[in-house]
């Protein structure tokens, strides 16, 4: 019995620097408002405003997916959105693979995507970097893709469990 595990967060260099630049301009401008001479703003309001920004940048971090292929499916979590793992039973797949592709264009950037507003023909998306995914198939027509960072040992671990598609084909 063979387990894949992963677990990704928003980490990338790019996304701090910008995230950090994002908060300077408010927090320059709160503080500058504050401590003006004729300032309207109560000390109270310049900790609340400091505070508000801070929390809602580091929000992000926050932000964690879990990935998880056993003998059972293909179980997944995007923390906060995702209270528990979701479960993908192998015999509700008809094809599972990893590919390439672009999150942008194909799905509108990275994490929760899709179905409703961008490219509803692709399915849905969760992801939190690069361009690599576990694209799932169901029978009923929909589909999915996982984000992935291990491209080897996912491609491994679902050779492994294809026979348990093939058998509910």
């Amino acid at each position: 019995m063979k387990i894949f595990k992963e677990e990704q967060r928003f980490t990338q260099t790019w996304l701090i620097v910008l995230l950090a630049f994002s908060i300077i301009v408010p927090i320059v401008i709160t503080t500058k408002e504050y401590l003006a001479i004729d300032s309207k703003i109560t000390t109270n309001q310049f900790v609340l405003t400091l505070l508000g920004i801070s929390i809602s940048v580091a929000f992000i971090f926050f932000f964690k997916l879990k990935t998880r292929i056993d003998e059972i499916g293909i179980h997944y979590q995007f923390s906060p959105f995702h209270l528990k793992m979701k479960i993908i039973k192998w015999e509700e797949i008809k094809k599972v693979y990893v590919r390439n592709y672009d999150p942008i264009s194909e799905y509108g950037g990275w994490g929760l995507k899709g179905g409703s507003f961008w490219n509803k023909e692709k399915g849905k998306c969760v992801n939190i970097s690069g361009d690599i995914g576990i694209q799932v198939e169901f029978k009923n027509g929909k589909k999915l893709l996982i984000g992935t960072e291990k491209k080897e040992d996912t491609t491994s671990v679902l050779k492994t469990y294809q026979n348990k598609i093939n058998d509910q084909l």
